[in-house]
């Protein structure tokens, strides 16, 4: 009996452990994303920053960018937002597939006659989690990638719109 006990407890440590091992992995990749988009749209407003101090046109020509340059981190700001739900989504759902794989995990164990049906249940659900943490943790990563992607998309037409603004020849 206290065998049985050690062993399910070694392997709701083994279980603790992936799980942890997967949540570290998307952890990561969310971070590693996140410090990404954070990289990008701060070199995109260096950018804008540069080009609107090299502009020697008129006052109103520079009011005009510069409502565009917000306007267009407004809006990458409101897809970043928009898909930050998704992201949110898709770890919840993760969250939620894991708690069922659990709960089904423990009352096949509890179901199971030997210590061997205790074994394969304990086998096949850690198996079944790290494989939904790699796909859940790539899908999630998709996402963000997608994400910061389509967020970056405004800001990176404006700064080609201040560009094409500020290299534009002078009328002779």
């Amino acid at each position: 009996m206290a065998t049985k006990a050690k062993a399910a407890r070694a392997d709701l440590k083994q279980v603790e452990e992936a799980v942890a091992a997967g949540k570290e992995t998307v952890e990561q990749v969310v971070k590693a994303s996140t410090e990404t988009y954070g990289q990008a749209v701060s070199m995109t407003k260096d950018q804008v920053e540069k080009a609107s101090k090299s502009l020697m046109e008129g006052y109103d020509e520079m009011t005009s960018l510069s409502q565009k340059n917000v306007e267009a981190m407004v809006k990458a700001g409101n897809l970043w937002a928009k898909s930050a739900e998704s992201i949110g989504k898709a770890y919840f759902n993760l969250a939620q597939v894991s708690a069922e794989a659990s709960v089904e995990a423990a009352q096949a164990m509890f179901a199971a006659k030997t210590l061997k049906d205790v074994v394969d249940v304990q086998t096949g659900y850690t198996k079944a989690s790290i494989d939904t943490f790699v796909a859940e943790g790539k899908k999630i990563n998709d996402i963000t990638v997608k994400a910061a992607n389509e967020a970056l998309e405004p800001i990176q037409d404006q700064v080609n719109e201040n560009i094409k603004t500020i290299l534009k020849q002078p009328a002779a």
